[in-house]
């Protein structure tokens, strides 16, 4: 009498790790440091609270599932801004609805784009691995064969979906893909995603990009999706053809607690998922829209916040030097460092020196072609102050 496709699903790494760590106790006489979650420290801008409070009566009323124009505005200028992209290019009234949260958008879109067959077998959708366990999540809540898709060191961790056969392409019906990925921080290319684009068109699936981290980064701003949708050329409304692109103010603005982000993209896909979300989708309140546009207005807090994790790396590159496999990432709050075996190692730096951190086993799933993506590692957060992170790092340098 239950979904069955429910109990395919392994428990999230995070449920792993909590397990793990009540296994292992942490190490006396330290203050524990956990490492293991993105979950942003900083406090977002005091005009957050002001305008919750200002628009406090607004509460009271039922919010519309399409979003307020003053929001949908607000998110096709930023990425107009961001992107360089042409003028119209994202109407707002076409191209963008809002989401409670990326975690419910992006588990809710396959529920749109995944059909109940495909070149008559169950359609497929394809996963990076490592990933982001909502999109397992999202496969299978949609009734997909999930294909975990390796994304390896010696490939810069760009999982390679065009050297999948043709019969798996065939069956595809939508990919998952998050650049800056987490947890390895790389970024796609013009020309990764420029190709990709083509590959989802050509075969007729879903390209789904989560670009939450796209504000973080050291050096470059990473190129996004609707660039390359805009470097392929077609009319303005064909350019976003078979492409979603989901953002959020969690990472971005420090603000997970607001559960604000947005999806554009393909208006045809956007519509039909305004239809679903009118039955089963959570509405962001009104006052949260309002302070999520002031958000996305506003530049000026995401660069304090990029140079707030920029110090965190910087501290990484003088402590861990060139151990670990440790590279700088292209972009987001994580590093990923090669350590042997990362399970062994998160054990031994939570029972040692109290820092928890994400192994990265527990974010893979174990397939032919995915051998080694996730074991050897762990993920840190550098989502801390500067003095924690460099504490954190210092103990996992003595540590390890």
């Amino acid at each position: 009498m239950l979904n069955d496709h429910i109990d395919r699903l392994p428990p999230s790494g995070f449920m792993k790790l909590d397990a793990m760590t009540r296994e292992v106790p942490p190490a006396d006489g330290l203050a524990p440091i956990n490492l293991s979650i993105g979950d942003p420290q900083m406090t977002p801008p005091g005009f957050v609270v002001d305008i919750l409070v200002a628009n406090r009566d607004l509460f009271g009323r039922y919010s519309p599932t399409g979003g307020t124009a003053e929001f949908r505005a607000a998110a096709s200028g930023w990425l107009h801004r961001r992107y360089r992209l042409p003028a119209g290019m994202i109407d707002p009234d076409r191209h963008i609805l809002p989401v409670a949260g990326l975690k419910e958008g992006m588990f809710m879109i396959a529920l749109v784009v995944v059909p109940r067959a495909k070149a008559g077998r169950q359609p497929a959708v394809l996963i990076p691995n490592p990933f982001y366990h909502p999109y397992a999540g999202a496969a299978a809540g949609a009734g997909a064969e999930a294909v975990f898709v390796g994304a390896h060191a010696d490939n810069r961790f760009m999982p390679d979906f065009a050297g999948l056969d043709e019969a798996t392409l065939a069956h595809t019906a939508a990919v998952y893909l998050c650049s800056p990925a987490n947890p390895q921080g790389v970024a796609a290319d013009i020309d990764y995603l420029s190709a990709l684009i083509r590959l989802a068109r050509e075969h007729d699936f879903v390209l789904v990009v989560d670009e939450c981290y796209a504000d973080i980064y050291v050096d470059a701003a990473p190129v996004g999706a609707l660039e390359a949708c805009a470097a392929l050329g077609g009319t303005l409304g064909g350019a976003l053809d078979n492409v979603v692109v989901f953002h959020s103010t969690s990472k971005r603005s420090s603000a997970p607690g607001l559960r604000s982000g947005f999806v554009a993209g393909d208006a045809e896909i956007l519509r039909r998922y305004l239809k679903l979300r009118n039955y089963g989708g959570v509405a962001m309140p009104q006052p949260v829209q309002a302070a999520s546009a002031a958000l996305w207005r506003d530049d000026g807090h995401a660069d304090a916040n990029r140079a707030f994790y920029a110090r965190n790396f910087l501290a990484a590159e003088r402590i861990l030097g060139n151990r670990f496999g440790y590279y700088r990432p292209d972009g987001g709050m994580f590093l990923w460092l090669d350590v042997g075996d990362g399970e062994a190692a998160a054990r031994k730096l939570w029972s040692r020196a109290a820092v928890k951190t994400m192994p990265g086993q527990f974010m893979t799933r174990e397939v032919p072609g995915s051998e080694g993506v996730g074991a050897p590692y762990i993920r840190l957060a550098l989502v801390h102050d500067l003095a924690t992170t460099t504490e954190a790092l210092e103990r996992l340098s003595n540590t390890l």
